[in-house]
Protein backbone atom coordinates (compact mmCIF):
# COMPACT_ATOMS: atom_id res chain seq x y z
CA UNK A 1 0.00 0.00 0.00
CA UNK A 2 2.68 2.51 1.00
CA UNK A 3 5.96 2.98 -0.81
CA UNK A 4 9.26 1.85 0.62
CA UNK A 5 10.17 5.50 1.07
CA UNK A 6 7.05 6.15 3.16
CA UNK A 7 7.76 3.06 5.25
CA UNK A 8 11.32 4.21 5.90
CA UNK A 9 10.14 7.72 6.80
CA UNK A 10 7.68 6.29 9.31
CA UNK A 11 10.37 4.06 10.83
CA UNK A 12 12.86 6.92 11.09
CA UNK A 13 10.44 9.42 12.63
CA UNK A 14 9.09 6.81 15.05
CA UNK A 15 12.65 6.05 16.17
CA UNK A 16 13.33 9.75 16.67
CA UNK A 17 10.07 10.08 18.62
CA UNK A 18 11.38 7.58 21.16
CA UNK A 19 14.51 9.60 21.92
CA UNK A 20 15.18 12.82 23.78
CA UNK A 21 18.44 13.68 22.04
CA UNK A 22 19.84 13.77 18.53
CA UNK A 23 20.38 10.44 16.78
CA UNK A 24 23.28 10.06 14.38
CA UNK A 25 22.60 8.86 10.87
CA UNK A 26 24.54 5.65 11.52
CA UNK A 27 22.56 4.92 14.68
CA UNK A 28 19.27 5.76 12.99
CA UNK A 29 20.10 3.44 10.09
CA UNK A 30 20.85 0.66 12.56
CA UNK A 31 17.69 1.27 14.61
CA UNK A 32 15.41 1.34 11.58
CA UNK A 33 17.15 -1.22 9.38
CA UNK A 34 17.24 1.33 6.54
CA UNK A 35 20.25 1.38 4.20
CA UNK A 36 22.27 4.53 5.01
CA UNK A 37 22.24 6.00 1.46
CA UNK A 38 18.46 5.63 1.30
CA UNK A 39 18.10 7.02 4.82
CA UNK A 40 19.99 10.18 3.86
CA UNK A 41 17.53 10.81 1.02
CA UNK A 42 14.51 10.21 3.24
CA UNK A 43 15.85 12.42 6.00
CA UNK A 44 16.57 15.21 3.50
CA UNK A 45 12.93 15.08 2.40
CA UNK A 46 11.72 15.13 6.00
CA UNK A 47 14.01 18.08 6.77
CA UNK A 48 12.78 19.96 3.70
CA UNK A 49 9.21 19.44 4.95
CA UNK A 50 10.21 20.85 8.36
CA UNK A 51 9.56 17.62 10.28
CA UNK A 52 13.16 16.93 11.32
CA UNK A 53 16.30 18.93 11.75
CA UNK A 54 19.91 17.88 11.35
CA UNK A 55 22.49 19.11 13.82
CA UNK A 56 26.16 19.04 12.94
CA UNK A 57 29.02 18.45 15.29
CA UNK A 58 30.17 16.06 17.94
CA UNK A 59 26.71 15.70 19.49
CA UNK A 60 24.87 16.14 16.23
CA UNK A 61 22.31 14.01 14.51
CA UNK A 62 18.65 14.12 13.65
CA UNK A 63 15.84 15.43 15.85
CA UNK A 64 12.11 15.86 15.39
CA UNK A 65 11.17 19.53 14.97
CA UNK A 66 8.01 19.14 17.08
CA UNK A 67 6.89 16.89 19.93
CA UNK A 68 5.79 13.41 18.75
CA UNK A 69 2.20 14.19 19.69
CA UNK A 70 2.19 17.10 17.24
CA UNK A 71 3.39 15.15 14.18
CA UNK A 72 0.76 13.16 12.32
CA UNK A 73 1.48 10.06 10.31
CA UNK A 74 -0.10 11.82 7.33
CA UNK A 75 2.46 14.63 7.58
CA UNK A 76 5.31 12.12 7.55
CA UNK A 77 3.97 10.21 4.56
CA UNK A 78 3.04 13.33 2.60
CA UNK A 79 6.57 14.70 3.12
CA UNK A 80 8.11 11.83 1.16
CA UNK A 81 5.40 10.24 -0.98
CA UNK A 82 2.02 12.00 -0.87
CA UNK A 83 -1.11 9.90 -0.95
CA UNK A 84 -2.62 10.30 -4.41
CA UNK A 85 -6.05 11.80 -4.82
CA UNK A 86 -8.18 11.50 -7.94
CA UNK A 87 -9.42 14.86 -9.19
CA UNK A 88 -10.18 13.95 -12.80
CA UNK A 89 -11.36 10.68 -14.23
CA UNK A 90 -8.35 9.14 -15.97
CA UNK A 91 -10.62 7.55 -18.59
CA UNK A 92 -11.01 10.91 -20.33
CA UNK A 93 -14.62 10.32 -21.24
CA UNK A 94 -16.62 13.51 -21.96
CA UNK A 95 -19.42 12.41 -19.60
CA UNK A 96 -16.86 12.23 -16.79
CA UNK A 97 -15.45 15.69 -17.44
CA UNK A 98 -17.30 17.46 -14.63
CA UNK A 99 -17.47 14.62 -12.08
CA UNK A 100 -15.61 11.45 -11.30
CA UNK A 101 -17.10 8.23 -12.62
CA UNK A 102 -18.47 5.83 -9.96
CA UNK A 103 -15.28 3.73 -9.98
CA UNK A 104 -12.90 6.62 -9.44
CA UNK A 105 -15.25 8.30 -6.94
CA UNK A 106 -15.05 5.11 -4.82
CA UNK A 107 -11.28 4.91 -5.16
CA UNK A 108 -10.90 8.54 -4.14
CA UNK A 109 -13.20 7.95 -1.16
CA UNK A 110 -10.88 5.13 -0.06
CA UNK A 111 -7.87 7.46 -0.32
CA UNK A 112 -9.79 10.05 1.70
CA UNK A 113 -10.46 7.49 4.45
CA UNK A 114 -6.79 6.55 4.57
CA UNK A 115 -5.87 10.22 4.86
CA UNK A 116 -8.38 10.71 7.67
CA UNK A 117 -7.00 7.75 9.61
CA UNK A 118 -3.39 8.89 9.20
CA UNK A 119 -4.32 12.47 10.11
CA UNK A 120 -5.81 11.25 13.39
CA UNK A 121 -2.69 9.33 14.45
CA UNK A 122 0.52 10.94 15.70
CA UNK A 123 3.99 9.58 16.23
CA UNK A 124 3.23 9.50 19.95
CA UNK A 125 0.36 7.10 19.22
CA UNK A 126 2.61 4.57 17.50
CA UNK A 127 5.72 4.63 19.66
Amino acid sequence: MFSQTAEYALRATAALAERDSAVTAAELARLTDVPPPYLFKVMAQLAKAGLVTAQRGKYGGYLLQAPPGAVTLLEVINAVDPIPRIHHCPLGKPEHELALCPLHRQLDAAYAQIEQTLRSQTLADVT
